[in-house]
């Protein structure tokens, strides 16, 4: 054996031999075993596999006098220490750097650009750039134990090089011939990738990561590789793999990494006062763990930590954008008139409804201002809990307001709110933008002079012009069609902080509400009221889709009415028209005795308003339409919806959108049209047939598609997540939260000396990101 193959077989063995004696000679540090280790790769050392004979059989004492025996041997064979992750190849910084400080401080001039084009220019980015995934290179096979079809990383030194033209035109191999550690030989294979030629040279030691496939020989068919050159960043441990381009090498994102940690750390911990009561790891070893783990326990706790700080810092960003805890006013509330309240009602409230109207109750009892959000799927009962509370409030001599998305929905919630509080003396009027100028006058006036007591109204209830004598309400219904801004400006109106109850009916999973709605407590309505049936719903393949319509055509013949909804494409109103347009002339073609309407998003507001409006009154019998088909609208003569390419949409949206149908008593379907017919996609959409629980389908959405796809409920600005997992975190996302919450009330702008570190942090990641500057 050469002395050079037989130093770094040495070395390889040292390190899981150490590794078992600061684990305390428990024999878990290998799978399978010390002892299968080193019979395996210890052959040209007999000593050392005869020491190892029975090792798992001994006692931990007998064993750490084996490791300390073994230890000796392998040390007295090297005539330097093993090498550790010290990357000494770069001369070190002339100052320790901040994480303020440019990342180019750490690279040669010629390295610089490749930062750059990850987006790496500070320290703190690089300390922050984290791994995608990790690969166990503790101990890497040897070529002789490689299985064809497998794919592996193994560690090679190169023994020779060439290009192979191949019959096929255009097609060439670079074949590289190597041998592992005992000998055993390979050949590394690349398609078409000539490149690799100049950056392998005979006699080097590369790592490489492809598929095996025994014939002729071994072969690799190599996916990635790198030069291992000198440094022990690469080999001998849990090896972080970082999002990359074309032409930046992990070894050299490896060696940048672990120099911004040497030079930075350690650093204030923003957590501190508050680490052991959350069994945190300290924030700078976290972060040199989430790097290079030990082994996969510190691994686990780093990312712990580094999640948890991710979700603090956005629960605190919500808290503070919001203006923080706003102290409001605080509204008596007695038993009695809840008691009343229910008595009024024409049918019972379920559990779930009683539950939300006491934390309302509870909320609104509180000195603090209100901010509570009110999940419920369509039909659970929103609008009821919402009249509650502005029965509470208009029996404090205090007025309250509804704001609505639309016209049609504003009038919706008019009688309903009209039927529900009418009976207990409470006064309720409507405010819209197509009111005539003296409706409208009459209107503001009633309010200012406090003759009524709810308002209800679309945008126009934050027009010039618009007052309340006494605003101590403020309910928005299905925000995300306005924004935050409207939110705030309605609260504008009040002279104290109204208390604030924001509805949805789009069902979001819990983890998902915590972060999008940071600033709100969550109400959920997960009970829906007796009598009210599951839409049927079926999916079909494409090739069955004119089935459905001669279904719709039955149903129609019914007196029922139909939706069909356009497939979405991509995130265009122009490209979403076209879908729409065409479909509503083919249907014209297919169901010429159906009365039809068309509608999308590119018409006005007035006009969309009307098509509704007309639908609802029946005067069409089908409506073909974008996803602007209203949410809560109630078209009680709508039976069916049927929805084209229905693998284009999320399971959520899809939930929403066949709550149209079924609201007025009459059986409601809805038909799936699925326009690619995959196992994957005929498996997604199947969950809707198998339950009609939107949150249900909210929390498979999120682990099918990921957070991304649900964030419209809310606008841009909100940092994506690095770490966190929304399908999975719910329990991390409460307790950050909950501290978010602890910190701001007793610091409410983060001055005092404990949370200087984490206001930093906060500063750093708003800028970052472009967030407003909120402390």
């Amino acid at each position: 054996m050469e002395g050079v193959r037989e130093g770094e077989l040495r070395e390889r063995l040292l390190r899981p031999i150490l590794r078992e004696l600061k684990d305390g000679a428990r024999d878990q540090v290998v799978v399978g075993g010390l002892e299968n280790l080193i019979q395996n790769l210890a052959k040209p050392f007999p000593r050392l596999q005869s020491l190892f004979q029975g090792y798992g059989g001994k006692t931990p004492e007998e064993r750490k006098e084996i490791l300390l025996e073994a230890i000796r041997f392998l040390k007295d064979g090297l005539t330097a220490p093993p090498p550790r992750a010290q990357a000494a190849s770069l001369p070190s910084p002339s100052r320790r750097l901040t994480p303020q400080d440019p990342a180019h401080l750490l690279v040669p001039p010629q390295s610089r650009k490749k930062l750059a084009e990850l987006s790496l220019h500070t320290v703190r980015d690089l300390l922050h750039y984290y791994p995608r995934r990790y690969e166990d290179r503790r101990t890497l096979p040897g070529v002789r134990f490689l299985e064809d079809g497998q794919k592996a990383t193994l560690s090679v030194k190169v023994l020779s090089k060439e290009l192979v033209k191949t019959p096929k035109k255009g097609m060439q191999l670079v074949q590289v011939r190597a041998q592992d550690a005992w000998g055993f030989r390979i050949t590394l294979v690349w398609f078409n990738q000539t490149w690799v030629l100049s950056q392998i040279q005979e006699g080097e030691t590369l790592i490489v990561t492809g598929r095996v496939q025994k014939r002729n020989g071994v072969q690799l068919y190599v996916e990635h590789f790198e030069n291992e050159g000198t440094e022990s960043l690469s080999t001998g441990r849990i090896v972080p793999i970082y999002p990359a381009k074309e032409g930046i090498g992990q070894a050299f994102l490896r060696r940048t990494v672990h120099r911004a940690l040497e030079t930075a750390l350690p650093l204030p911990d923003p957590l501190e006062p508050y680490r052991e009561e959350h069994r945190l790891l300290p924030y700078s070893e976290a972060l040199r763990q989430i790097h290079f783990p030990e082994d996969e326990e510190a691994l686990k706790k780093a990312l712990l930590r580094l999640k948890f700080d991710e979700y603090v810092l956005l629960e605190l960003k919500a808290l503070l954008d919001a203006g923080g805890l706003v102290l409001g006013r605080s509204f008596k509330v007695e038993e009695t008139w809840t008691e009343t309240f229910k008595k009024t009602l024409p049918f019972p409230l379920t559990r779930a409804q009683e539950r939300v109207m006491a934390e309302i109750a509870q909320d609104m009892q509180s000195p603090r201002q209100m901010a509570r959000l009110l999940q419920g799927d369509v039909g659970s009962g929103k609008t009821v809990v919402a009249a509650y509370a502005l029965y509470l409030a208009a029996l404090n001599g205090a007025q309250g307001a509804l704001m609505a998305p639309t016209e049609i929905l504003a009038k919706q919630h008019y009688q309903n709110l009209t039927r529900y509080l009418f009976p207990l003396g409470v006064r309720v009027e409507l405010l819209l933008g197509s009111m005539t100028p003296k409706e409208r006058e009459g209107a503001i006036e009633r309010l200012l002079s406090g003759e009524a007591q709810v308002a209800v109204g679309t945008h126009a209830l934050i027009q010039e012009g618009v007052g309340f004598k006494d605003l101590g309400l403020a309910v928005v219904d299905e925000e995300h069609r306005f924004g935050v801004l409207q939110r705030r400006a309605l609260l504008k109106l009040a002279k104290v902080p109204p208390d604030v109850l924001v509805m949805s009916a789009t069902p979001i999973p819990r983890s998902l509400a915590l972060t999008l709605y940071g600033d709100l407590e969550v109400s959920i309505l997960d009970e829906m009221p007796p009598g009210r049936k599951p839409v049927k719903t079926k999916v079909l393949p494409h090739r069955l889709r004119l089935q459905a319509y001669a279904f719709a055509r039955e149903e129609v013949r019914k007196g029922h009415q139909v939706f069909v909804v356009a497939p979405a494409i991509e995130e265009s109103e122009e490209l979403d028209l076209k879908a729409a347009t065409a479909l509503y002339e083919e249907l014209k073609g297919l169901l010429p005795e159906v009365r039809m309407a068309l509608l999308h998003g590119r018409m006005p507001a007035r006009e969309k308003d009307s098509v509704m409006e007309a639908f609802r009154k029946g005067e069409f019998d089908l409506l073909v339409s974008t996803t602007v088909v209203e949410v809560g609208v109630d078209i009680p003569r709508a039976s069916l919806i049927i929805v084209e390419n229905a693998e284009r949409f999320g399971l959520a949206q899809l939930h929403q959108l066949r709550g149209r149908v079924g609201r007025g008593g009459l059986e409601g379907y809805a038909i799936l049209i699925a326009g690619e017919a995959s196992q994957k996609t005929l498996k997604r959409l199947k969950v809707l047939e198998e339950s009609g629980d939107g949150f249900y389908i909210a929390e498979m959405d999120l682990k099918l598609r990921g957070p991304g796809e649900l964030r419209g409920t809310r606008q841009s600005g909100y940092p994506e997540l690095k770490l966190g997992d929304l399908s999975q975190d719910t329990e991390v996302i409460e307790q950050a939260r909950a501290l978010a919450k602890r910190i701001l009330e007793m610091d409410p702008d983060l001055s005092l000396p404990q949370h200087q570190a984490l206001k930093e942090e906060l500063r750093a990641q708003a800028e970052r990101i472009g967030f407003r500057e909120v402390i």
